[in-house]
Order: structure tokens, then sequence, then C-alpha cells
């Protein structure tokens, strides 16, 4: 567990922040909550007992006072195409591993690219989209792998029973909207295509009991930059359930909404991840509820991980990549409720 270990959160007092810094302080972890507002940081800190740290990514001498002494840093904070670069130079400063919980395609994109080589150079670590979007379906896709090293396509579909997004989801996605103006992002041949047609509506057989659901293809999320980063398949697409969809691209769409003591909402989802290769498919599924509450276990148990050097490689890492999948999401029970499905031939 935590040994009392002091891990900074940047943008603590935001709603999946606040996740985390329960999960840490339940794991033996001190939180040092941290970020730009000052009277927030103060409630959340005096809620837990804690000892908060006011910084900005404008001054790079309050990143570094908020770091100071701490085993790691934990970015909360969107939109990460803001925050992630000056937190990361924060961490590679002070000399200790960093681990964010973006969504952010284009935010992932350039961790991986501006980072690769400082981090490798440094043994720095260095573990982007350590959440629900990004590192779920990257551990998925990568126990689905198994013993594979190469395979044609991935697919990573999500069934969300809603989607109410936090204010942070709004904002993040309204920074990646102006990033890439008019074009949608796909991966398909081994590299990035910008595209400008609607994405297709199609139709996604989900495991029993939910069976078949109307979804939104080529939806691309995290997982899309996460999983070609490590592993040899050349197309990799995302889908979501067109009901989440229009959730979240509804302006009148109410924030989520605690449903239990944690400040869990009532929302479910099933991610389900299918691989194929020449032929054979291979698939594995995880289930739970709320995707912003379950991030802070994913990201808290990929913490525990690197500061106790269970991990493959340092550098800029994808979930897989990192950590032992398998183990890692057998470790989420009883977070998410994890399935690896018998091999069978694709249809």
């Amino acid at each position: 567990m935590g040994s009392a270990q002091l891990v900074t959160v940047f943008g603590a007092y935001g709603h999946t922040g606040r996740f985390v810094v329960a999960e840490l302080a339940a794991r033996g972890f001190v939180p040092v909550p941290s970020g730009r507002n000052a009277q927030a940081l103060e409630e959340l800190a005096g809620e837990h007992g804690l000892q908060a740290r006011v910084a900005s990514v404008e001054d790079p001498a309050s990143l570094d006072r908020a770091l100071a002494g701490t085993a790691a840093v934990i970015n909360c904070a969107g939109p990460f195409a803001s925050t992630a670069g000056p937190v990361i130079e924060a961490a590679l400063r002070a000399g200790i591993p960093y681990l964010d919980v973006a969504a952010e395609l284009e935010a992932n994109l350039d961790t991986f690219a501006h980072y690769s080589k400082r981090a490798r150079d440094a043994g720095a670590v260095i573990v982007p989209a350590m959440a629900f979007f990004g590192g779920l379906g990257d551990l998925l896709a990568t126990t689905a792998m198994g013993d594979w090293t190469e395979a044609d396509e991935a697919h990573i579909a999500y069934a969300l029973s809603s989607w109410h997004p936090t204010a942070g989801t709004r904002l993040s996605g309204a920074v990646s909207r102006e990033r890439r103006g008019a074009n949608r992002l796909r991966y398909s041949g081994g590299r990035w295509e910008h595209r400008t047609d609607a994405a297709p509506t199609l139709e996604w057989s989900f495991p029993d009991p939910m069976g078949p659901r109307p979804v939104i293809g080529e939806f691309t999320m995290a997982d899309v930059v996460t999983v070609p980063q490590h592993l040899s398949i050349p197309d990799v697409t995302t889908y979501m359930t067109a009901e989440a969809v229009r959730d979240v691209a509804a302006a009148h769409t109410q924030a989520p909404t605690a449903a239990d003591k944690s400040g869990r909402s009532d929302q479910t989802f099933l991610v389900d991840v299918v691989v194929r290769s020449h032929g054979s498919e291979r698939r594995a599924t995880a289930s739970g509820r709320d995707i912003y509450a379950v991030t802070a276990p994913l990201v808290t148990e990929a913490l525990e991980r690197v500061l106790t050097g269970h991990i493959k490689t340092p550098g800029v890492a994808s979930a897989g990549e990192i950590f032992d999948a398998s183990d890692f999401l057998h470790a989420l029970a009883p977070h998410i409720a994890f399935d690896l499905h018998p091999q069978k031939q694709a249809a």
C-alpha cells in the first residue's frame, strides 16, 4: 500500500480529482491537493485533513513547490492540452513519475511525440491516459492479444447507460474540437486520417445479456492513441452507444449526480474489445459503474505499481505496455468485472 507517501494531485478539486484523492487516501498514500483555485483547494483539504499547495501551469515555480518532496504527481486537470506539458516538465525537474487521466486525443498524441525520447533517456516514467478512456481499453486490448505479436484490427466498443458529462469533459471536448476544426480523427492503415464525413451509425453485438445496440462508429477515443503505441495493430477503431453520444452532445445534459456516499453516479458501463488476426478473434470485456469514479482505482493502481517497480519499461508508456495487463485487470476487482472470452474464428 501507499506507506504514507506524498502524491501531488493536480486538479484535485475537480470531479475526477476528488475520486482520486479519496482512493489514494484509502490505499495509504497522503494526497497533496494542488491547483490554481485556492478556495476550492482549502475546502477539499479541510474535508480530508490534508495540506494543499496552490499552483498554476503559468507559474513553473509554483508547480515545483507543489511537487517538492512528493513521490509522484497525478494530473487530473483538464484541458490537458494546456496542463500536461507544464506538469510533465515539473515532474521531470523533480525526478518523479507523472500520470494523468487525459482523454483528449491531441494532448495524448503530444505527450508521446514530445516526451518519449526525453523520458527514455532520463529513465523517467510518464503514463498518459491512465483512465477509463485510454487506460482501460488499452489493458483489455493487450490482454485479448495474449501471445499474438500482431493483429489485423482492434475494436473497442463502449456501452454506457448514460453519459452525463462533467464541466471538465465539456471544456476538454471544446479544446479538442477547436484544435482539429471540422475534422475528425480515425486510425487506419497504421496512420492517422483527418476526415470530414460523418461518423457512421452501426450496430454492435455486445455480449449477453446486453446484445446488439446502435453505436456511432469511429467515435475516436484515447484508446486509439494508446493501443498503437505498443501493439502492432494497423487498424484501431472505437465505438460508442448512440444514446450516450446524444447525451454528451446535448447542451442541456446535466453533470453526474451522486447516488451513494462515495459520490458515484448510478451510470453503468460495458467495454467490449475484439482483436482479429488471420481469421481468428479474441475478446475481452469489462463492466462497472461510473466512468469518472472508476478512473480513480485505475490510476491509483498504476501509481502503486510504478512506485513499487512493477513496470516493464520506463519512458512514456501506455497502460498495457508498462504493466502486466491481465494481472492489472484482475487487481481492479471489485471496481471492474473482467472477462476474457475463448478464441473463435472471426465472422
